[in-house]
């Protein structure tokens, strides 16, 4: 086969969702295998934030921020198209980090600091949480290793056609990065961005307040700044694809059965 051809076969499968998390399944990182060491993986938190003592499971950041994830919980649930019921659980550690995150099969781990240092409401830690399950839910995580995987074999075959030396490669290199695997990313954050805001909503967490949260954050980065070489879009994008997505958003938060 061509080798030009092939490049650019696998390149265009890169920028298929469904098309990485099948090229995903083929180099061993199939759902059930990454929800595992994902579980391990936040096991091993967990035992270790216990010995330090940085394990939250009484403050009232951790009520909070509990009974934010034991609301979304159930809708998520309702959205999980992976094929395998997700073990939920949550892990709160006590850190100035402003951070949290979901690992594959459902095990969420938030920092104490992304809640006090930007003075969040319970309906911007649901912001916060529904963006990371939606990247749970959607194996976003598969996904990049696939796209990844794809990345490098295309990457591999082009230097190859092309007899590039060191500095090619280089070149090459940061090529793929900034024209597949970084859009890729951002891409990603965008869908659990939309996402995040919907099931919030279903929650009955006004999505107004994902507007507010990163408008905090925005503050606390300071300036926007490009998205160009970052695997996030920046922060005045994401508020304004937000105020995009916030009316069908609200439909769904009007129709909740409870409000948060």
């Amino acid at each position: 086969m061509n080798k030009n051809f092939m490049t650019a076969l696998l390149m265009s499968g890169v920028m298929t969702i469904s098309g990485c998390a099948t090229f995903a399944d083929f180099v061993g990182a199939d759902s059930a295998t990454l929800n595992t060491a994902a579980t391990q993986g936040f096991n091993k938190t967990v035992t270790e934030a216990r010995t330090s003592k940085t394990l939250d499971t009484s403050s009232s950041t951790y009520q909070r921020i509990n009974t934010v994830f034991m609301n979304l919980k159930p809708y998520a649930d309702q959205l999980n198209q992976t094929g395998i019921k997700f073990d939920w659980q949550l892990a709160v550690l006590k850190s100035n980090q402003v951070n949290a995150y979901v690992a594959p099969g459902g095990k969420v781990v938030f920092y104490t600091g992304i809640v006090d240092k930007l003075n969040l409401t319970n309906a911007e830690i649901a912001a916060i949480m529904g963006h990371e399950m939606v990247h749970a839910l959607e194996e976003h995580s598969k996904q990049k290793i696939g796209a990844q995987a794809l990345t490098d074999i295309a990457l591999g075959i082009g230097l190859s056609a092309a007899g590039a030396g060191e500095s090619g490669s280089a070149a090459a290199q940061l090529g793929s990065q900034i024209g597949v695997g970084l859009p890729y990313s951002r891409n990603l954050e965008s869908r659990a961005d939309q996402g995040g805001l919907m099931l919030m909503a279903r929650a009955g967490y006004n999505p107004q307040a994902a507007i507010t949260l990163w408008e905090k954050m925005n503050k606390l980065d300071g300036a926007g700044g490009s998205s160009f070489l970052s695997t996030h879009p920046s922060n005045t994008q994401r508020i304004e694809a937000m105020r995009q997505n916030l009316p069908a958003a609200m439909a769904l938060y009007n129709k909740s059965v409870k409000r948060n």
